[in-house]
């Protein structure tokens, strides 16, 4: 996974914490447009503490028209992937990976929780992480289960600050299938960024 993690992350650049507003262009979000030739689909990511089992993390990939990923006050980014207030377009299965590769080590598992929703669902969930705007630090949670709770089929999910309750509920939704994500990787994965000005390999066609 090291190695997997390290070729993905040459141009890697870290967003920082907290609300800070980040528009890309026009052209930018255009250019990354990624579709998935999938279902539509709502997967969320719970960044889960080995040692306790506390959710550390929360965020949402919607595949739809296209396949984008909310971030809410995350610190994962890559400069081929258009950043618009927590919002990631161009979510092709090499920077998912990069993604869950970049959370889950030593002392973090990620589990990816996945539902199969309506190309109408999948739509509306896009549209309401265009419009929520940056989130504060700590408040991935409340920003999650916001846009979640508001979408048909998943009323059942509690507003919460808190990633565990809302991997709970989630793994309760109807057709929602699991996967654990595992890594050895030291805890202190920052140190990929000494290698961020080497020239970025080429996503291979899936």
């Amino acid at each position: 996974m090291r190695r997997t993690l390290i070729a993905l992350a040459l141009p890697l650049v870290l967003a920082s914490c907290g609300a800070e507003p980040v528009w890309a262009p026009d052209e930018a979000v255009a250019r990354a447009r990624f579709v998935s030739g999938e279902e539509p689909s709502i997967t969320l990511f719970t960044v889960v503490r080995k040692r306790g089992g506390e959710g550390e993390h929360s965020g949402i990939m919607i595949d739809g028209s296209q396949r984008v990923l909310f971030d809410p006050a995350g610190t994962w980014h890559h400069s081929t992937v258009p950043e618009r207030n927590d919002l990631f377009y161009g979510i092709t299965p090499r920077m998912k990976a990069f993604y869950i590769d970049y959370h889950a080590r030593e002392t973090y598992d990620v589990i990816e929780q996945r539902v199969p929703v309506s190309a109408q669902v999948a739509e509306l969930a896009i549209r309401r992480a265009e419009e929520y705007g940056a989130v504060n630090k700590a408040f991935c949670g409340n920003s999650v289960s916001s846009i979640l709770r508001d979408l048909p089929g998943f009323e059942s999910i509690s507003h919460s600050f808190f990633p565990s309750k809302i991997m709970k509920q989630f793994g309760e939704l109807p057709g929602v299938t699991q996967k654990v994500h595992l890594d050895g990787d030291p805890d202190n994965n920052h140190g990929v960024l000494l290698i961020q000005k080497e020239a970025a390999i080429p996503e291979a066609e899936n």
